[in-house]
């Protein structure tokens, strides 16, 4: 069965590997280079209560996480964050990045978030379709925006505004 939970520091390890994985196989990350533990750590307690990061248990093992980020530090910008998701390649495919990112924007709901921004590469249709699902809209493609595996790769921006309470 699979379980969605606020993470832990002890999860951090897990995040790592996944998040490394992405890194060399997929441009679901414009990041090159892998990430040790203590730089994910880092990243890790950055995030607060307005900006949680959450994982997806299966069996007792971190299988995915999401994260809610801030997008920028101009306190202008405070009502508005970005959302990450990330999928063991073991278990793609399956309704866990659809479950991660719905349970993310329920607790960008909760904390009053007004704008959720995802940065989607080209190609992952899977990412583009899910956040559709959530209500998540269009907004623009960057293009050529970032550079791997060789080729210039486009940025699909899509955006939810969240309910006023």
């Amino acid at each position: 069965m699979l379980t969605i939970r606020p993470a832990s520091k002890s999860d951090v390890n897990r995040i790592t590997d996944i998040y490394n994985e992405a890194i060399l196989n997929t441009t679901a990350t414009f990041d090159t280079e892998i990430k040790t533990e203590s730089e994910r750590m880092q990243w890790f307690t950055a995030h607060d209560d307005l900006h949680p990061v959450i994982v997806a248990e299966f069996e007792g093992k971190v299988i995915g996480y999401a994260s809610l980020t801030r997008w920028s530090d101009r306190c202008a910008y405070d009502g508005t964050a970005e959302v990450s998701v990330y999928v063991d390649h073991n278990f793609r495919g399956r309704g866990v990045g659809k479950k991660l990112l719905e349970v993310l924007t329920i607790e960008g709901e909760k904390v009053e978030l007004h704008n959720l921004i995802s940065r989607i590469s080209e190609g992952n249709l899977s990412s583009i379709h899910i956040h559709e699902l959530f209500g998540f809209t269009h907004i623009g493609v960057m293009k050529e925006a970032g550079k791997k595996f060789g080729r210039f790769l486009d940025v699909h921006m899509m955006q939810k505004l969240l309910p006023k309470k």
